[in-house]
């Protein structure tokens, strides 16, 4: 099962709280459906839940019902309404006439309150929308075929404090997120804050499995540096005669050959009395000059 389809399950199980809002998820679904047009209205969803709760919203808000049909092919369902009475009533409900609407907009007039514009998004994802499996990667989007509605979604978006980002792909017109916070937002705001946990949970898990890997990785880079270092000491060492060189040089030489391992912080630690670390540094400095003369 997907994240996406998670999502949408989560959020049909909670009825809308007033006739308005469920009137606005309506209009949400609509607009972000298939096809809505004088002579159509097609949603079509392989999500059973989210088919049973389209024609219940339906029923509920228009008193009408669609012709249910399942597309063999693909086994998802098909809910149509052609039968001009209907669509009338449907676009009634919304300030509009079916002969009328040429290109459409957001009537802005049936989402006035703030539970309404909150419905309407609700509509708009169930619909229209996708996310991502947060494990993978943080995109939500939501599409459309209407130019004027896709405009007019990221203008409500922003007045509800969202930055949404926009693009049109093949003759459809799409708004999403990629910052995994404003995606939290969004699902908690619609009603899927349980998926919206998840997201949050998986964000976490990841970033502390990256700081991890940083740190691994920052180990092994010392450690490789400490080997690197090591190895030059020694071989310079090798190539000196411990009897000629003064006390400090054969101290330092000595030490190393007993603790190849040892960074130089370690190493100068094991000194009477410890030396520092720049100070080591330049006592193996001097070995290297000596070992190439």
């Amino acid at each position: 099962m997907s994240f996406s389809r998670d999502v949408k399950n989560e959020i049909c199980r909670a009825k809308p709280a007033k006739s308005c809002d469920a009137l606005a998820e309506c209009y949400g679904i609509l607009l972000y459906c298939n096809t809505f047009s004088s002579s159509e209205a097609r949603i079509i969803t392989e999500n059973e839940k989210l088919a049973e709760r389209v024609t219940a919203l339906f029923g509920e808000c228009f008193g009408v019902e669609f012709d249910d049909t399942r597309l063999p092919e693909s086994g998802k369902r098909s809910l149509i309404i052609t039968d001009k009475r209907k669509l009338e009533t449907v676009f009634g409900a919304f300030g509009l006439a079916p002969e009328d609407t040429v290109s459409h907009h957001i009537n802005l007039g049936v989402l006035e309150e703030d539970c309404c514009r909150t419905a309407f998004l609700r509509g708009v994802f169930l619909a229209g929308g996708s996310v991502t499996d947060p494990v993978k990667s943080y995109h939500l989007e939501l599409v459309t075929p209407h130019f004027n509605v896709w405009r007019e979604t990221v203008t409500l978006l922003r007045e509800m404090d969202f930055s949404p980002k926009q693009v049109s792909r093949g003759g459809n017109y799409i708004v999403y997120f990629k910052q995994s916070a404003a995606i939290e937002d969004f699902l908690t705001l619609v009603g899927a804050s349980g998926c919206a946990m998840e997201l949050m949970s998986a964000k976490i898990e990841k970033d502390m499995r990256n700081s991890v890997n940083r740190r691994v990785n920052c180990d092994t880079a010392n450690v490789s540096k400490t080997v690197d270092a090591a190895a030059a000491h020694l071989d310079a060492i090798a190539r000196l005669d411990m009897e000629t060189l003064p006390e400090k040089l054969r101290e330092t030489a000595r030490l190393r050959l007993e603790n190849p391992e040892l960074s130089l912080t370690e190493l100068a630690e094991l000194f009477d009395p410890p030396v520092t670390k720049s100070g080591l540094n330049h006592r193996f400095r001097k070995l290297a000059e000596l070992a190439r003369d």
